[in-house]
């Protein structure tokens, strides 16, 4: 299937007031981690833009670091998700704990940057990023677009760089299950 790159949301349904904004409950971790996934892939395209400008102006500032930053970040990331696949233990933890597993990922970059040379570079250009996306999908509020989105998505109807991203964190298969399920139970 062919990846398409998400629709651009209007940057007032992305910031619109505060009515649409709450804490989410971290009572029910599965609930929260619904809201983030769908939020993710709903608001990809601006969640892309806003991580482009910032690396843009970090790596404007310190090209060779943001360089050598991003590869190391892609790497360790592309590394944990190949020994969580061939490790039975790493995946049931990677997918019940999805965040600890990205913070696992990102200290795990911190340390072989710092090793490697400037470790303001990683802070700024590419944790940053990640922290204002993560904020904003978790404070977000779901709407019925949204949601018709993440089913169309989880079907197999579209396929978006943000559902591959989370597909290799194993984070869309219980919606996909959910739909089987129910789907076999209509037929009954």
């Amino acid at each position: 299937m062919e990846v398409q790159l998400a629709q651009l949301r209007a940057w007032d349904d992305f910031f619109p007031g505060s009515d649409r904004f709450a804490r989410p409950d971290f009572k029910d971790i599965s609930k929260w981690n619904n809201r983030v996934v769908s939020n993710l892939l709903y608001y990809q395209t601006n969640y892309l833009i806003v991580a482009a400008t910032v690396i843009s102006i970090v790596g404007f500032l310190s090209p060779l670091n943001m360089l050598i930053g991003g590869a190391v970040v892609v790497l360790v990331f592309m590394g944990f998700v190949w020994v969580s696949h061939n490790k039975d233990i790493l995946r049931r933890l990677k997918k019940q704990y999805p965040t600890s597993f990205v913070v696992v990922i990102m200290l795990s970059s911190y340390f072989l940057i710092s090793y490697l040379g400037d470790v303001m570079v990683f802070m700024f250009g590419i944790t940053l990023p990640l922290l204002l996306m993560f904020v904003h999908a978790s404070l977000r509020l779901r709407n019925i677009k949204n949601k018709l989105e993440n089913k169309m998505e989880g079907i197999g109807l579209k396929k978006t760089p943000m559902g591959i991203i989370l597909d290799a964190l194993e984070q869309q298969e219980d919606s996909i299950n959910k739909l089987a399920d129910y789907i076999s139970k209509v037929k009954e």
